[in-house]
């Protein structure tokens, strides 16, 4: 039995998004108290953009891996990039209190908008494939 990646990164996608709303829960309920408005808005976009993305991340790698589509399996990975970099710096902005950690998110929404286009060029790929 020979691994597939695009199955396996889908697969850590789940995993990320039953993170996303863990972490949601905890900002809703463990910081509402402990942080400023602001900063809790920053949480939830957070938390919103993670959720969003780990379930793009989940249906890029499910069609990598079925279809064989390298080009949907770059748009899983640079989803998954997107929520550590964009997500991960958010959080970590806000449980820190480091606004330094806000100029990453920019690298974050690009991998979101590349996994968005790498995604759109293998479905378009496929669309026009001749059997």
């Amino acid at each position: 039995m020979r691994a597939e990646p695009g199955l396996r990164l889908a697969a850590v996608a789940a995993v990320l998004g039953g993170l996303a709303v863990a972490l949601g829960a905890f900002g809703t309920h463990g910081l509402a108290d402990a942080v400023t408005p602001e900063r809790l808005t920053t949480w939830r976009t957070s938390a919103q953009y993670h959720l969003v993305h780990a379930l793009a991340a989940v249906g890029a790698g499910v069609f990598a891996g079925r279809r064989g589509s390298a080009v949907a399996l770059w748009a899983a990975r640079l989803f998954v990039a997107g929520v550590v970099l964009f997500s991960g710096s958010l959080y970590a902005l806000v449980l820190l209190d480091l606004g330094v950690l806000g100029a990453v998110a920019p690298l974050g929404g690009l991998a979101f908008m590349a996994g968005w286009a790498a995604l759109a060029l293998a479905l378009w790929r496929e669309g026009t494939a001749v059997d």
